[in-house]
């Protein structure tokens, strides 16, 4: 009797990006199926521990798949795997997925992430890029060929419905974090630096300029307080320039990407997390922000916005503070009051940790998700 477990090629276009790890995380917390990781291209060191397939093929077949959606470049080693689904991440991936899918003759899984779901038309028109053209050209089709769309947080199950994707075959599903991973973090001691840890990609979306301008505000109240930022994007530079502007940059550490295991460790050693996100000019926001989860798995309270998903992994006065999107004010005020109370910080840390453990639990919702996976097949 054949005994192997259902395949599912989980189509992501750039595999093994160092701020997409949850990606592989959620594939492996599988139990009932196994699953392959397929991509266009490797964007970063691949893992020993999962399969993965990146056809090598020409510069021709590559043009091919990005200008026409052509998925034969994947087609024989699929074939010969069988998937029982596809599992597109992201909605740019999932126009690409339809063919693919209906190719082999199984269902369409989608989760959308953020900006998938928000970015404006300009946007995506403005971007340039081959794949977010095709994906607002083919959108109308994905909404009526794909056989479930996931929504990551209640706010882009909303966004999606306003752009016309199916109520009916919609979800909603916390991807959620490891907790076993994450080790609980005890209150800095007196001795100690005070840790303003951003995890962040460095694009307007994030509000980091929010940050530094809050930083600059409580610097010289908190003299042990330093500002780490971990991440690289576009707006770097301008960033930098801006903490030299108002006096931080000594107190800043900028260390641009780094693996998730680094990730980790600073968060072990972070006072609070900050994510001060706020939507961009272009319509992008937060799906969620799952380093927000990670930071309350590992005990770590969080100062972040009300925005976009964030609400749903933060309880304002609880496990964190949320304050207005673009308000440096309000920022500066709540990270100064975890700062300063190292009975507060411990408190919240608590709750996050009880809050990510009943409702983010990666097995729980992988689960979960083998339970939407069969109800498609």
């Amino acid at each position: 009797m054949n005994t192997a477990k259902p395949c599912v090629a989980v189509l992501r276009h750039q595999l093994f990006l160092p701020s997409e790890g949850f990606i592989a995380e959620q594939a492996l917390a599988l139990k009932r199926f196994a699953p392959l990781l397929v991509g266009r291209v490797l964007a970063g060191p691949p893992r020993a521990d999962i399969d993965y397939h990146v056809p090598a093929v020409s510069a021709f077949a590559q043009l091919r798949y990005v200008l026409r959606r052509d998925p034969r470049m994947f087609l024989p080693e699929l074939t010969r795997r069988r998937p029982v689904l596809v599992h597109a991440h992201f909605g740019v991936e999932a126009v690409y997925g339809m063919e693919l899918a209906a190719r082999l003759d199984v269902p369409l899984v989608t989760t959308f992430h953020g900006f998938d779901a928000t970015l404006k038309r300009a946007g995506l028109l403005k971007s340039r890029k081959p794949t977010w053209i095709q994906y607002l050209r083919k959108r109308a089709d994905l909404n009526r060929r794909g056989d479930l769309f996931i929504g990551v947080s209640k706010f882009v199950v909303a966004r999606l419905g306003e752009l016309g994707v199916p109520v009916d075959r919609t979800q909603l599903h916390y991807i959620g974090v490891d907790t076993n991973a994450f080790e609980s973090q005890a209150v800095n001691s007196d001795s100690e630096r005070l840790v303003i840890l951003h995890v962040a990609r460095l694009v307007e979306k994030k509000g980091t300029a929010y940050l530094l301008e809050a930083f600059a505000k409580i610097a010289a109240q908190h003299p042990r307080a330093e500002l780490v930022v971990i991440g690289t994007g576009p707006l770097g530079g301008s960033l930098e320039q801006r903490a030299a502007k108002l006096g931080i940059g000594a107190r800043i550490r900028w260390l641009g990407a780094q693996p998730h295991a680094a990730v980790r460790e600073w968060l072990r050693r972070a006072a609070v997390l900050c994510l001060p996100s706020c939507t961009a000019a272009n319509g992008d926001a937060e799906g969620l922000g799952l380093v927000l989860l990670e930071a309350a798995a590992s005990g770590v309270p969080v100062v972040a916005t009300r925005h976009g998903g964030i609400p749903e992994a933060v309880e304002d006065g609880s496990t964190g503070y949320l304050v207005p999107e673009r308000d440096a004010s309000a920022l500066g005020a709540a990270l100064d009051a975890l700062l300063a109370g190292d009975s507060l910080r411990a408190r919240m840390g608590r709750e996050a940790r009880r809050l990510v453990r009943e409702r983010f639990d990666l097995r729980r919702q992988t689960d979960h998700l083998e339970h939407l996976y069969a109800a498609v097949l």
